[in-house]
């Protein structure tokens, strides 16, 4: 069929460079393909986008944005292009508008407890910034070296601090943000506390860049803890009772700052990944903590605790060397694990703590029935597990794979949990969004993205379907 288009690709390029005189704008070269599909979901995309606009003001972004509306033209708000569920891969036709260049931390407020950022700020380099004047930056993802401020907000990413400092919606305190006709709102502040009017801000955090273009960002700062960090680990004979270890220091009065869990296979895969010896057997899991501003109290009740709930082989050091070796075998899991396969998915799925045991049994219940090869870690203290789907068949997960995949979040949703603790939803997950939130929720979900939205150019078939 015949399709009368307008305007050419050419004429749309060349309205899009006057509207955006400061952006660097790729069109079909290297740095359009590098950022249309980063690999870390798909290895490609159907067809090419239009073009990659790496803006260099916020003039820049208003710009891409009357672009797109005048051409009806998708736009996929981006920054380190870090996302693991396709959510800020390019869409056939589109705009790629990344922020990456805007990555300036504006502000550090000791006396506020502050910082005011740019949404291209690596997180470790704010985090680092912070600690140069006694602060720290709380929210950690594993890609906390590499991903930015901004995608942090729009996922709402998680990490390894969440048991004590909560995901990124905790540390954010206000936000400036581009929405579709150009203008630029202001939400939230500088205080810790406002209960004025709708909380538009909480709204705008974990949106996935559907709602509007985060320019700038206002995040809590905590001063760094007094007193020396214990870091430990500490063995069970099963994820059931290494579950029952975290209640009980949760629930103690301890406060950690960091409850890992790592399944017995993937402290096998570690072992043959770092030449190390802890695994010892398919069944043991291992915990990784840490409790910081930690006393000689503190300590003896940590090591009374994991004794009690049967704990063997425990370490706990307070030498800052020491602990970074023990925090690595967390940071190195990934990695290890998907050394054993060509082809991989990480999931992301989170439950009420009192179901984590039995979360984590279904997952090899699941595993051994599909014959699915899966090795299960998590942030075990606030219950949010990352089953690791490894396979070598072919390019695509094949059937079993997904349909373990289904299997798990059905079950998840079943316990009372979230089939998205902290990765996002982007497209991987979007036909999920009624089975999650219901009928009528889907339908709020959908009438407040037109309100912001209303020709659906934002970052379009993500977060909801």
């Amino acid at each position: 069929m015949a399709v009368f288009t307008a305007y050419n690709d050419e004429q749309i390029i060349e309205f899009l460079k006057k509207q955006a005189p400061h952006a660097e704008i790729h069109v079909d070269d290297e740095t359009a393909a590098k950022h249309t599909a980063n690999g870390n979901a798909e290895s490609s995309i159907n067809g090419h986008i239009l073009a990659y606009v790496a803006v260099g003001d916020k003039e820049d972004i208003r710009g891409v944005l009357k672009t797109a509306q005048k051409f009806h033209l998708p736009v996929v708000p981006q920054t380190a292009d870090t996302s693991t569920v396709i959510g800020a891969d390019g869409i056939n036709g589109g705009i790629i508008l990344s922020v990456a260049r805007l990555n300036h931390i504006k502000e550090i407020n000791k006396d506020d407890s502050l910082a005011v950022v740019e949404p291209g700020v690596i997180n470790q380099d704010l985090d680092k910034a912070a600690r140069e004047q006694g602060m720290f930056y709380a929210p950690d993802p594993a890609s906390k070296p590499m991903s930015a401020i901004g995608g942090n907000v729009s996922t709402n990413a998680g990490g390894l601090s969440g048991v004590r400092y909560g995901a990124t919606k905790d540390s954010v305190l206000g936000l400036k943000v581009m929405l579709t006709d150009g203008q630029e709102i202001k939400l939230g502040g500088r205080t810790f506390k406002q209960a004025y009017g709708y909380d538009l801000t909480q709204l705008l955090v974990g949106s996935e860049g559907t709602l509007g273009i985060v320019t700038e960002i206002t995040v809590k700062l905590f001063p760094i803890p007094i007193g020396k960090t214990i870091t430990g680990i500490a063995f069970f004979d099963d994820m059931a009772k290494l579950a029952e270890g975290v209640k009980a220091i949760r629930n103690s009065g301890l406060y950690p700052s960091m409850l890992e869990a790592l399944d017995g296979k993937t402290v096998q895969a570690l072992d043959k990944y770092e030449q190390t010896h802890y695994a010892q057997s398919e069944a043991s899991s291992l915990l990784i903590f840490s409790i910081d501003s930690a006393s000689d109290l503190k300590l003896t009740a940590a090591k009374q605790i994991l004794a009690e709930k049967g704990a063997w082989q425990v370490q706990i050091t307070d030498d800052p060397e020491k602990a970074k070796a023990l925090t690595k075998l967390r940071q190195d899991m990934l990695p290890a694990v998907f050394s054993n396969a060509k082809y991989y998915i990480m999931e992301d799925m989170a439950v009420p703590l009192s179901k984590l045991a039995e979360m984590v049994q279904y997952i090899n219940q699941v595993g051994r029935e599909l014959n699915v090869d899966i090795y299960t870690a998590g942030h075990a203290g606030d219950g949010n597990l990352h089953p690791s789907l490894l396979w070598n068949d072919q390019p695509t997960p094949p059937e079993r794979v997904i349909e373990a995949t289904r299997r798990l979040f059905r079950k998840t949703l079943a316990l009372g949990g979230t089939i998205s603790g902290e990765h996002a939803v982007g497209t991987s997950k979007n036909q999920w969004t009624n089975e999650e939130l219901g009928d009528r929720v889907d339908v709020l979900q959908h009438q407040i993205k037109n309100l912001f939205d209303p020709m659906g150019i934002l970052n379009p078939k993500r977060k909801i379907n």
